[in-house]
């Protein structure tokens, strides 16, 4: 029987770009993602986040949804955006209104909000003036923080300052499979290192501001695992996790970039941007830590440069339908590494969910069996985790309702609430009346699966 403190919170998550819709209403700037959704051949099918959820203009009806589904804790983002049009100078009034009848439309129903301030929609103004490979944009980030917060700050349990940096800087900079669409292994560094100062100056700005809300940010932590126990591939999987998990984990709480980063970076980069005083600021406390688990990788040395080059595997013998193994037994293990290697830290799993391709069946609902299983693999693997002395505080699934999912568009959903894409109907798929009892039980029914054997 899996058992969770008591005052352990579950929530579900959604996303300002994936949900929002109205990208042109009420004075809303363009985001990076408005402009590279709309870039012909960089979306499937050409989908774009125009419409989404249109939770814009169905706010009070997906309030209402999440009341009924009984979670304490919501994970949403603000669009950089529809607060500043511009990235910084003039505000939206209107934008910041949105956000204030978010934040107490949850409060009212008893849910504690969680705010993102960076879920990867940059203003676009910003973008043209250097985006994260400039480091001015670390400020406007940290003005843009303290203009949110002197507005709803008294009223935000916590604050992610950023979504999976991880992501912006490899998959947006170097790989350009999300905005903005760069392919420059050497500006990612950059942008690993811009987006780590954003931080740690809204961080200190909130904090001088006086806010009430708990202060952390969203790492998508990958379970690293060597193919054999070879030198070889056990280095290729230590050179690995430097690159995916290291490299924002030991700024943050060892004040350094892994000696791996330094040496097996891209040649032409030479972390000049690294200013004297800058990891000070990084290391600073952190009030939790935000983890975003989805997969394991499976890493040998590539036998054609096996000192640089590594080859990776995703195990599991079921897939998602974005063809990740599903490996809970990685989330046991994140968890426990990371007690292990940065000491006890209040933790809150602040994502974690499965791609499906939704099938409604001719009753109307999505009977979404793979998705249940997932979550209860999951969180059998988090009250694992607590059994070993993880301080996990809370378990937010990803995601609420089916989302615009970046670069896939519509083709793939994680949500619990299907969303009809002509009439936006929203209808509770199989896995949301079981997470209802889920949490009415406070997880007392999930059986466990021992998924770290």
């Amino acid at each position: 029987m899996s058992s969770f403190p008591n005052d352990f919170l579950w929530g579900a998550a959604t996303a300002a770009y994936q949900v929002e819709g109205a990208v042109s209403e009420d004075g809303r700037g363009p985001s990076i993602w408005d402009v590279f959704a709309h870039t012909p051949g960089k979306t499937l099918n050409g989908d774009t986040g125009d419409i989404a959820c249109d939770q814009y203009h169905r706010l009070d009806q997906d309030l209402d949804l999440m009341a009924e589904l009984g979670i304490r804790l919501h994970r949403f983002s603000i669009s950089w955006s529809r607060v500043l049009p511009y990235g910084k100078g003039a505000v939206n009034a209107k934008g910041l209104d949105y956000y204030e009848r978010m934040v107490d439309g949850l409060l009212a129903r008893g849910i504690r909000p969680m705010a993102t301030l960076y879920h990867w929609d940059l203003p676009q103004a910003l973008h043209e003036k250097g985006g994260w490979a400039s480091r001015d944009t670390a400020m406007y980030f940290a003005d843009y923080a303290t203009l949110v917060n002197r507005r709803i700050g008294d009223r935000i349990a916590f604050w992610n300052t950023l979504n999976e940096p991880w992501c912006v800087a490899f998959l947006g900079y170097r790989d350009g499979l999300f905005a903005p669409g760069i392919r420059d292994e050497a500006l990612a560094y950059q942008v690993v290192h811009h987006q780590l100062l954003a931080h740690a100056h809204a961080a200190a700005q909130l904090r001088d501001d006086g806010t009430n809300g708990k202060i952390g940010l969203a790492l998508n932590l990958v379970s690293e695992v060597p193919a054999t126990e070879s030198d070889l591939d056990r280095a290729a999987a230590t050179r690995m996790d430097a690159l995916e998990n290291r490299i924002f984990l030991d700024p943050l709480f060892k004040g350094q970039y892994p000696e791996e980063v330094l040496r097996f970076a891209e040649p032409s980069t030479d972390f000049s941007f690294v200013r004297e005083g800058d990891l000070d600021a990084i290391r600073r406390p952190i009030d939790f830590l935000g983890v975003n688990f989805y997969e394991q990788h499976i890493t040998s040395a590539d036998p054609a440069d096996p000192e640089r080059k590594v080859r990776v595997t995703v195990p599991g013998k079921r897939r998602t339908a974005m063809n990740i193994g599903v490996t809970p037994g990685g989330l046991f293990d994140v968890l426990t590494r990371v007690k292990r290697d940065y000491g006890d830290m209040p933790i809150y799993i602040t994502e974690n969910g499965i791609a499906q391709e939704n099938v409604v069946s001719p009753d109307g609902i999505v009977h979404d069996t793979a998705r249940i299983e997932y979550w209860a693999e999951h969180i059998d693997a988090v009250s694992q985790a607590i059994d070993r002395g993880v301080d996990v505080r809370g378990y937010i699934a990803w995601s609420l309702l089916d989302v615009f999912e970046w670069q896939v568009g519509y083709s793939r959903q994680y949500g619990m609430v299907h969303v009809d894409r002509a009439t936006m109907k929203r209808t509770w798929k199989d896995s949301a009346h079981w997470y209802q009892r889920v949490i009415d039980s406070h997880g007392a029914m999930i059986e466990p699966v021992h998924a770290h054997e």
